[in-house]
């Protein structure tokens, strides 16, 4: 009766199934805007979504992806060339094929019993990142959700360590020791929000997260490291953890990871390494070398939604000594009975704090087994060298201000008015809201030292020199007509009378 609203054994739920699953795409292929974004408002979207989720009777399925074509069509197109913001990929076409797999499957990484083949891939991942990471025999791992949950695990491992191997206070069964008021978690100031959210739900309390400054490279200042340090000595607070950033969300810097290391070993302090956007450079034979010292990592975080193209979510938590994990370890009988342990049976909920997962573990292993290690490397090398093409083209233009040298795929930068005193925060604001709403560009946007400035986040490997010198143009373009709309105007060349040196 119900057969064919599943994929079952049967003959028809497979043809449903094949059928939907070809709809659907080309409901996807037929539907995706030709530019960025429609620019619809959330007034207009609200009224094109219909109101009731589930009616009393449900329509056929062409006739809901019909009506999917809306949402389609009024969202961000990840793959556009002048889609720049956030770091978010054009997904590979093979990591969407193993999706549908995946998805089709529908096993949980939390027993054995209901993933087996998915526990050995996942399994057979991990430990190959490790290695590659460098971390010895002794390390493992989890697929995670992303940075977030990565971050937050090595965070909770940090704590629950320090207390079992300095105070052997098991926090698991405890709780918190009286000696947690005086833990503190270091990161540079450009460190991710996530490092206080994780201190926050650890019970820590974000006054725990004491910021280092950065250099000039924008990269954790080891000469304030060591004042901070001296700082919580004299004041007998304790540094449980030194959290430094490999590819920071906004400007791609990557800490001194090997001088860190230095002096998280002489505190006692477990070093978390956040790599999930720099951490692809360790597929990349050219800048894989920028990564040094990330080896002493205590834990780590890599994610695969950002620079390795994986559709969301996919990230992973890796962790220098698997034995950590026992600190999250619980046996439920109905899922993982220690029996199994005893049996050599692997019930991967024992090393992550989820309980139901998704084999996102697929989605690396088919991509990276399409892809081969050259192919990876040149992809990510591509991104990196597009960045650089656009720093040097900004630099050039006498209208442009750019704030920094690219370490990755991530270019900050303005537009300079011409007339001194116009607000060049209120102006760059405006002109980047003004390309959203019209659906011309997808800019990002940060502030960095009380001033607003404009990103471009290079993760479309396709990306050629023409649509960058087309995408500064649109934000010269812009900027003039806010300026001219002020009574401020002025000529200037063009972005393709400026020469894109190089070339990626």
């Amino acid at each position: 009766m119900f057969e064919n609203d599943f994929l079952s054994p049967g003959a028809d739920g497979r043809l449903a199934y094949r059928e939907a699953i070809n709809r659907a795409a080309a409901v996807l292929s037929e539907a995706l805007p030709c530019q960025p974004y429609s620019g619809a408002t959330p007034a207009e979207l609200a009224s094109l979504i219909p109101g009731d989720p589930c009616p009393a009777d449900g329509a056929s399925l062409e006739m809901v992806l019909e009506r999917t074509r809306t949402i389609v069509a009024n969202s961000i197109v990840v793959s556009h060339p002048f889609t720049a913001a956030h770091l978010h990929c054009p997904p590979l076409v093979a990591a969407l094929a193993a999706e549908v797999i995946l998805s089709g499957l529908n096993q949980s990484l939390d027993s054995f019993d209901q993933a087996p083949a998915a526990t050995v891939v996942e399994q057979t991942l991990l430990r190959w990142l490790c290695r590659q990471a460098g971390l010895p025999a002794t390390a493992d791992g989890t697929m995670t959700a992303g940075g977030t949950m990565s971050n937050y695990m090595g965070l909770l491992l940090a704590r629950d360590t320090w207390c079992w191997n300095r105070l052997g206070w098991p926090v698991r069964e405890k709780g918190l020791p009286p000696e947690a008021r005086r833990f503190r978690i270091l990161c540079s100031e450009m460190a991710h929000f996530s490092v206080e959210k994780a201190a926050m739900q650890l019970g820590l309390g974000t006054d725990a997260v004491v910021k280092v400054e950065v250099d000039a490279n924008f990269r954790m200042s080891l000469h304030d490291l060591d004042r901070k340090l001296d700082m919580l000595a004299r004041e007998q607070l304790i540094p449980l953890a030194i959290f430094a950033t490999a590819g920071t969300t906004d400007l791609g810097a990557i800490d001194p990871l090997s001088e860190i290391a230095d002096r998280t070993r002489a505190t006692g302090a477990w070093l978390h390494v956040d790599a999930a956007y720099g951490g692809a450079l360790l597929f990349s034979a050219r800048h894989g070398r920028r990564l040094h010292g990330i080896e002493q990592a205590d834990s780590l975080t890599l994610d695969f939604h950002k620079l390795c193209w994986q559709p969301i979510s996919c990230g992973a938590f890796l962790v220098r000594d698997a034995v950590h994990f026992d600190c999250i370890k619980l046996h439920a009988d109905y899922l993982n009975p220690e029996s199994h342990e005893e049996l050599g049976i692997p019930d991967l909920v024992t090393r992550s704090v989820l309980t139901t997962r998704r084999f996102d573990a697929l989605k690396v292993w088919f991509s990276f087994q399409v892809l081969g290690r050259r192919k990876l490397s040149a992809l990510i090398d591509r991104t990196i060298d597009l960045a650089a093409v656009a720093a040097q083209a900004i630099r050039r233009h006498r209208r442009l201000e750019l704030l920094h040298q690219p370490s990755l795929g991530c270019v900050v930068f303005r537009y300079r008015p011409s007339n001194p005193e116009t607000d060049p925060c209120a102006l760059n604001e405006a002109l980047r809201r003004q390309l959203f709403d019209s659906g011309q560009a997808v800019l990002g946007h940060t502030r960095i030292r009380g001033q607003n400035w404009l990103k471009l986040t290079f993760l479309n490997p396709c990306l050629e020199t023409g649509d960058l010198a087309g995408l500064l143009e649109l934000v010269l373009d812009k900027g003039r007509m806010l300026e001219a709309c002020c009574g401020v105007g002025g000529a200037d060349r063009t972005v393709q009378e400026t020469e894109l040196c190089g070339g990626a």
